[in-house]
């Protein structure tokens, strides 16, 4: 017990060599927050103001549940609060005229608590220490005091003992420790603001976030701190809290603080109110983490995401046709808006006409527009050559020089002087300039070694400038893109030779005979590039008569051509004999078989205006219609036959009458044939197109081709029609 006592004398020593009450050995953080400092030396705002109005309460004091005790010179309790009810166990009645001694200290520590008495109410110098008290039910708790004498105003002396649980003080001050310690030394930026949002608190992890010491935040808000910041949403996002209690958790926030203010940063921002024991609202805690490096991470693969998207949407949209025109429109389409707010596909002139080119250093370059898009930039739109016009680009323009080379050409910041470069004309420079144009990229179509042209990308809206992923997406398009224009271009050159062959070996014929009125008409297959073999002819004949042939040949290419030109030039051979029409058609069946046999239908007419009448003979064809005035139009119900080559079949011809103003219209299955579409309802449709007033043949042929040949139809068309006039 001896060595309890001496244990508890030496505590309570040291306690009062420490100066808890006159300010003497008082610790600088005690100092500090007397002088309006915080406990973490912090400056409190307004600490040297005067308080206007009440303060409300703090709750620490509730938390430590301090008790105060006052006794008089002889050691009797005459003030007892609830709180010492709680800790000793007595109630006031209970206590209050005992002496505390007695009913609160073990025997063996009377000695040492009578000295620490005396010397409080002897010297008035205060003492603060833990020592065990006996509660009413006999146990012990150590408990910590601080004990000071009081005078009241006639000069009577007391003692002033303030308690608090001994392990309830210890655990606050771990809790305050550990908090310090973990705000001091944590990777994380954390901040205090209160109500008006200023800031009260900082830790250093976020002084060298925002690049600024602690003092240049206190008192200050966000807006005045760090102006580059998006500080509306991070204010709203903090008065939101404040209101709602609701915190916000991981809202990121990009911009700029005197710690990097060349570059962008991104933070991922918390707030969450901070409320005392009493609910009262004290301010906003805030925590900031820099994700810089994950946020561009994940716009990295953000944009590796669209752009592999944007690679295979390229792949499916673009050259789903062989037409060079909209295979390119087709590139357009995909390069903007994702790559470029301006884009425009030009090809060679001399490369769209089928010769390789190349160009000089001195040369101009001769650039055909195939396409051009732009986003929201009606300026820009206005300054790029218009589709189908060829336009002459001196050498130092930068498309010039991407064709030439072969190339890229990346301006990433597009100033007054490139302007002039990039434009084919100073009046199209000033359009680039008022659309805002800001950043260019050319990049060369190249396929099977041969530079075709360039796709040319100009960004005016998108605030970024192009880069060199920008460019490696570029390559990649223009690389898909050029294989499918080349095949479109081959395409399109090899149909053009098709066509212009095809319509060589058509005859041309006068639109008025001795007793008809002729108008005809071949329309090329648009799926494909072959020559076909439809044919028709009107071949004038002694007496006024004349001879009206159509005819197809089956399948298509050179063979179907040269197949055609026989059949043609045999049936004028025999069509000046004057021979029967059937006679007509037994010598070009027998001129089909053998060696060069070959499959074709055909319809042979005769037409002899003084008789009035037409005898016609058919091999394999769709019968022809004929039109007369009051009467609907018909299919003439004439024997078939079989088509030319199959041999060993006998044909026959049929007299028809026909009268000054009717018409016969003849035609190869290409016009009614459809694969969504019966024969008989595709007749159907021609007889009611034929229906109605009497019209130029001229325009009864555009008629029927615009309403009967599909764009899809992968076989050309041959059409004729003849109206019988008075004779001569």
């Amino acid at each position: 017990m001896e060595g309890i006592s001496r244990d508890v004398r030496e505590s309570a020593l040291c306690a009062v060599g420490q100066g808890a009450g006159t300010g003497k050995g008082v610790p600088r953080e005690t100092a500090k927050a007397g002088r309006g400092m915080s406990a973490a030396g912090s400056p409190v705002v307004g600490a040297d103001e005067p308080p206007r109005g009440p303060v409300r309460p703090s709750g620490l004091l509730d938390v430590l549940g301090v008790a105060s005790v006052v006794l008089d010179t002889r050691g009797r309790i005459v003030l007892w609060s609830p709180q010492a009810e709680e800790l000793f166990g007595y109630t006031a009645q209970e206590a209050l005229g005992q002496y505390a001694a007695r009913i609160m200290v073990h025997e063996q520590h009377l000695d040492v608590v009578v000295e620490l008495f005396s010397e409080v109410m002897d010297t008035g110098r205060s003492w603060a220490g833990a020592f065990p008290v006996r509660r009413k039910d006999g146990t012990t708790r150590l408990v910590e005091f601080r004990n000071m004498r009081l005078l009241d105003d006639r000069g009577d002396v007391y003692a002033l003992g303030l308690c608090a649980d001994q392990s309830t003080v210890r655990q606050v001050e771990r809790d305050v420790a550990l908090s310090t310690r973990i705000i001091a030394q944590s990777p994380i930026g954390l901040a205090v603001l209160d109500t008006e949002l200023r800031y009260v608190s900082v830790n250093p992890a976020l002084e060298r976030i925002d690049g600024l010491p602690a003092e240049e935040h206190l008192g200050h808000t966000v807006r005045e701190v760090l102006p580059q910041l998006d500080t509306d949403m991070l204010e709203s996002a903090a008065r939101q809290v404040l209101e709602t209690g609701r915190p916000l958790v991981d809202r990121p926030t990009t911009g700029r603080t005197p710690a990097d203010p060349r570059e962008d940063h991104t933070w991922s921002v918390s707030l969450y109110r901070l409320e005392d024991a009493f609910g009262h609202v004290l301010g906003v805690a805030v925590s900031v983490v820099d994700v810089t490096e994950q946020h561009r991470a994940g716009v990295e693969a953000e944009t590796a995401r669209r752009r592999l998207a944007l690679i295979a949407d390229a792949s499916t949209r673009i050259g789903t046709t062989l037409d060079l025109d909209r295979t390119a429109r087709e590139l357009t389409d995909v390069a903007v808006p994702e790559l470029a707010d301006v884009a425009a596909v030009d090809l060679l002139d001399a490369v769209v006409k089928g010769r390789r080119s190349s160009l000089d250093p001195a040369e101009p370059a001769l650039i055909r527009s195939l396409a051009v898009r732009a986003y929201e930039s009606p300026e820009a739109l206005g300054a790029a050559d218009p589709p189908g016009q060829v336009a002459r680009y001196a050498p130092d323009r930068l498309v010039t020089e991407c064709v030439r080379t072969g190339r890229p050409v990346m301006v990433p910041r597009v100033k007054d002087v490139d302007l002039l470069r990039i434009a084919r004309s100073p009046l199209a420079a000033e359009l680039l300039g008022r659309a805002g144009l800001h950043s260019y990229l050319a990049v060369p179509l190249i396929a099977r070694g041969e530079v075709l042209g360039a796709l040319d990308l100009k960004r005016t809206h998108n605030p970024l400038p192009f880069g060199e992923d920008d460019l490696l997406l570029a390559r990649e398009l223009a690389a898909r893109a050029a294989v499918q224009i080349d095949n479109a271009r081959w395409y399109q050159n090899a149909r053009n030779t098709a066509l212009t062959l095809q319509r060589s070996l058509l005859p041309s014929h006068p639109s008025v005979t001795g007793g008809l009125e002729v108008a005809s008409r071949y329309q090329p297959a648009e799926a494909t590039s072959e020559i076909g073999g439809d044919w028709f002819d009107v071949i004038p004949l002694e007496g006024c008569k004349t001879a009206l042939v159509v005819g197809d040949v089956m399948g298509s290419g050179i063979t179907a051509a040269a197949t055609m030109g026989r059949l043609r030039t045999a049936t004028n051979t025999l069509a000046s004999l004057d021979l029967d029409p059937a006679r007509v058609l037994e010598h070009l069946d027998r001129g089909t078989t053998g060696p060069d046999q070959a499959i074709a239908t055909c319809v042979y007419a005769v037409h002899d205006p003084h008789l009035r009448q037409c005898r016609i003979a058919v091999a394999g064809h769709l019968p022809p219609v004929r039109v007369r005035t009051g009467h609907p139009p018909e299919l003439l119900d004439l024997p078939t036959g079989v088509p030319l080559g199959v041999g060993g079949v006998s044909f026959s011809t049929t007299t028809v009458g026909l009268e000054p103003g009717d018409r016969l219209v003849f035609y190869t299955d290409g016009l009614v044939e459809t694969r969504r579409h019966s024969l008989d309802e595709r007749l159907d449709r021609l007889l009611s197109l034929l229906d109605g007033p009497d019209r130029p043949l001229e325009e009864v042929c555009d008629l029927l081709l615009r309403a009967l040949h599909e764009p899809d139809n992968a076989d050309d068309v041959a059409l004729l029609i003849a109206r019988a006039t008075a004779p001569a």
